[in-house]
């Protein structure tokens, strides 16, 4: 590259940072890298997901290899831009030096593989793009990966050049009188390939290149898939396993719409914003369940559980096989959060927590070697038994590669910078350092053994008095809310912000006490009407479930005891086994029974959990 070209990407480097640091008119920003520590709980996981996965089993140079030699089986090219794009996240929270090391050969060794018209893909320049075998999904997500490095870590010229290239043999290839995006992909309705939006959209927001845009624009109008227009479906409050189908596929669907939050940033289009509120609320209220993950195999048994299929109602289904890709739960923590900072719904957060204390913990191996493909509720928790390949004798899957990235936005979630100050979104001891309404820096503690426990203490640092508003989400699940500022009660409404703007000092102090008790909930009623003879257990937001390692009856009916508002008098206590978080006695008629976070529950062995309790008829 001549040193013309370098000033030329460097002038369009300095317009994309200031486009991305002004956020698009975002409520609220994640804070920079490396100012947010969480202590302990989630940290210890993501540390040895990083050490164990990343940086030890992760077979980079192999599935590089795809780009310059082919893959066995369509859309493997996935891999390497999936697996930089979680490093970047992980080095962004750790600025670990091994891990940016290995990233940065990662990114080079695939930019390396360019072939003579630009493209970094799989399938040969004279077979582009490619058909059923997954070519421009895997080119989206080099487009990711590299994008990802060069706002994290590098701002590389060499690293944009590649990337306008990638998008550039994208747009030659695909558009009106050319290749139909929703003619190309391994799908019965191609929907896959649609996802390009996203990097496409970013690239938009890197260059201020109308091309980008105008190809965003061409996605939508296709409809995003082949035979339904399932922005028109959405719109229209179309129920989501309806939507796209005969293949409502809730990866690739929602990979779209992180897509379609970025259009509507760039366009401001109400339409669209319509589109993002109608999927955020259908999905929630119809698809998630109680471990914050969804889909399965009930609607669509083909697609083997990674369909929306109206899991919030089917979860209990005893008809279940497979449900719960990681995948999906990964992708739908980073829709909650891009929704998050576009409308600054504390709802979101709730759904991310539910999640990532539940779904995302509960789907890691205990050493960090890797996620399960799907999660159940009731039966054989884990897999590694799904799409992908094996490499070395190590399960290479979808999940394993999008798992540790979901670990990676706990952190990047946590503590978020509002206009008028720091916002804290969840409860884990943590350090953190924000600004001020004026630009100072204020320092943050929380300490906390949430959510073994209840209550919370925030201390702030200042280099002088200042007036900015704090913001605290209070949690929905928590009824009664006790917040006091120096000792002083003020009054907090669960599912809100509590916004709190006042003159600050070093040293203040804010303690925080969650209404944190341990509730029955009962199924909802769906296909089977045996689905809606269990129950299940929460404390606060974190689902308990019966363990075969501890309990041989594990799977026997009972009846819980619980009050009139179907509230459970459980007793916390020391775990029976090593790597348990939490466990509790719970009363039941005629004695009582263990019950563990669900996270904690080890079935990588083959033992078995219980999640929906049958009750005694």
């Amino acid at each position: 590259m001549n040193i013309k070209k370098i000033l030329a990407v460097s002038a369009v480097a300095a317009f994309s940072l200031q486009a991305f640091s002004q956020g698009q008119g975002n409520v609220m920003e994640p804070l920079s890298g490396g100012n947010v520590k969480l202590n302990g709980y989630f940290d210890d996981d993501i540390i040895t997901c990083m050490e164990n996965w990343n940086k030890k089993l992760m077979p980079y140079d192999d599935v590089i290899d795809f780009f310059r030699h082919g893959r066995s089986k369509f859309a493997l090219g996935e891999m390497p831009g999936k697996a930089i794009r979680s490093n970047v996240m992980l080095y962004r929270y750790t600025h670990d030096p091994e891990l940016k090391d290995i990233t940065k050969k990662a990114v080079h060794d695939l930019i390396g593989t360019m072939k003579s018209n630009g493209s970094i893909s799989c399938t040969p320049v004279d077979k582009q793009p490619g058909d059923k075998d997954g070519d421009i999904w895997e080119r989206k997500y080099v487009l990711l990966g590299l994008s990802r490095y060069y706002l994290e870590i590098e701002q590389d010229p060499e690293v944009l050049d590649a990337m306008e290239k990638e998008a550039s043999s994208v747009i030659d290839q695909v558009g009106p009188g050319k290749a139909d995006i929703t003619e190309l992909g391994w799908s019965v309705n191609n929907i896959e390939s649609s996802s390009i939006l996203e990097p496409m959209m970013r690239l938009y927001f890197m260059t201020g290149k109308q091309k980008y845009l105008d190809f965003a624009k061409y996605i939508i109008d296709s409809g995003g898939c082949k035979g339904k227009n399932i922005f028109e479906q959405v719109y229209d409050n179309v129920p989501m396993y309806e939507v796209g189908d005969p293949y409502p596929k809730a990866y690739e669907m929602t990979s779209i719409w992180e897509g379609l939050v970025e259009y509507y940033r760039a366009t401001k289009d109400e339409k669209i914003y319509r589109c993002l509120k109608n999927f955020f609320n259908n999905v929630k209220d119809n698809e998630i369940t109680i471990i914050g993950n969804a889909g399965a195999d009930i609607c669509y048994p083909k697609w083997n559980g990674e369909a929306w299929s109206n899991t919030a109602f089917e979860q209990s289904n005893p008809d279940i096989k497979r449900m719960m890709e990681t995948c999906v739960g990964v992708t739908w923590m980073k829709y909650l959060t891009q929704y998050l900072r576009l409308t600054g719904d504390p709802v979101a957060v709730d759904f991310i927590e539910k999640y990532a204390y539940n779904g995302l913990l509960g789907a890691m191996k205990p050493g960090g070697q890797g996620f399960s493909y799907v999660n159940l509720l009731n039966g054989s928790k884990v897999t590694n038994s799904g799409w992908g390949t094996t490499i070395g004798g190590q399960p290479v899957t979808c999940c394993n590669l999008n798992g540790p990235l979901g670990l990676a936005y706990i952190p990047y979630v946590a503590v978020m910078q509002g206009e008028s100050g720091p916002v804290v979104n969840l409860y884990n001891a943590f350090d953190a350092t924000a600004k001020t309404a004026k630009g100072g820096d204020v320092k943050m503690n929380m300490e906390t053994d949430f959510p073994r426990s209840n209550g919370a203490v925030l201390t702030l640092g200042l280099k002088e008095k200042e007036k900015f508003t704090l913001s605290l989400r209070i949690p929905s699940w928590s009824k009664n809310t006790y917040v006091a500022v120096n000792g002083r009660k003020v009054s907090a409404k669960p599912g809100t912000y509590l916004n709190l703007c006042r003159r600050w000092s070093s040293g203040d102090k804010i303690q925080i006490i969650f209404d944190m008790n341990a509730e029955l909930i009962h199924a909802r009623e769906g296909r089977n009407p045996k689905g809606s003879e269990y129950v299940a257990v929460q404390w606060g937001p974190i689902v308990l479930a019966r363990d075969e390692n501890i309990d041989p009856e594990y799977d026997r009916p009972v009846r819980i005891i619980a009050d009139s508002e179907g509230r459970i008098a459980v007793r916390q206590v020391t775990p029976e086994r090593s790597g348990t978080r939490m466990e509790f006695v719970v009363p039941v008629e005629g004695g009582s029974m263990r019950m563990v976070d669900y996270s904690s529950v080890d079935c990588w062995g083959g033992t078995h959990v219980q999640t929906w309790i049958p009750i005694v008829k």
